[in-house]
């Protein structure tokens, strides 16, 4: 088997989690006395910008203020993102955040067959750790080789910093390893690191240009849930697994 590792992104990828941090988000404004309210158009905007803390500063700098009042907003952009942490963190402990489909069966899968398991997210490592923890269990954390969160790299996607960084503590090579993500910012990171990507869009990226996505699927496919029959002639069955994803690879590898 050619495949080493999955490299899986956190939000939308591993979990449809984008409504959660909007509502969080909102939350968060209320509690600091904001009239803030971020609607799902205006967040899918939004996330063209990785990363909350950078999220709220876009936002910020588009408000019509004065420049006092611009400047104000913005030294408090730490205090309203740890309040949104906390929120969104307890609406996950809450379980009101789930896997998407088929995740849980490619990771049980990866485990069997020896493929290691790593994160490249832009999010924070307590994000990463809450997720983990409510969907896969206590000791979910202790699955993955490597976890490569936000504040780990200087840059975070498009740039390819984060996979980068996954790599080099994986110590291998960007050839035996797929990644798997859900928005273009994660697609041009992964691809500009020598990644063989597949992509899952979501709600929130539904509209986003994949062109550049060695694979796009709907979702990873399950038995209750399996992929339709466009994604089952790209794939051959009706979910993607670890024989499948391996193949894949070997044979763009070697066209290459």
């Amino acid at each position: 088997m050619r495949l080493k590792a999955l490299i899986f992104d956190v939000d939308g990828t591993l979990a449809d989690t984008e409504e959660a941090h909007r509502g969080a988000f909102n939350e968060a404004f209320r509690r600091h006395g904001l009239d803030w309210n971020w609607s799902k158009p205006r967040y899918a905007h939004l996330l063209l910008t990785t990363g909350g803390k950078e999220r709220l500063r876009v936002y910020i700098d588009s408000l019509a203020l004065p420049a006092a009042e611009h400047l104000e907003l913005a030294g408090r952009i730490a205090a309203i993102h740890k309040t949104k942490t906390e929120i969104y963190a307890s609406m996950v402990e809450a379980g009101q955040v789930s896997l998407r489909d088929g995740v849980e069966r490619l990771i049980d899968e990866a485990a069997c067959a020896n493929v290691r398991l790593a994160i490249a997210s832009t999010t924070t490592l307590a994000n990463i750790e809450t997720l983990l923890r409510a969907t896969l269990g206590r000791y979910s954390m202790q699955r993955f080789a490597v976890i490569g969160a936000g504040d780990q790299v200087r840059h975070k996607k498009p740039a390819p910093e984060i996979y980068r960084f996954v790599l080099r503590e994986l110590a291998l090579c960007a050839e035996d390893c797929v990644a798997i993500e859900d928005s273009v910012n994660g697609l041009t990171a992964a691809k500009t690191a020598g990644l063989y990507t597949v992509v899952t869009p979501s709600y929130w990226t539904l509209g986003d240009d994949f062109s550049a996505a060695d694979l796009v699927l709907p979702s990873l496919g399950s038995t209750a849930r399996p992929l339709p029959p466009r994604a089952v002639a790209l794939v051959g069955r009706g979910m993607l697994g670890i024989r499948e994803i391996d193949r894949q690879l070997h044979e763009i590898r070697e066209y290459q």
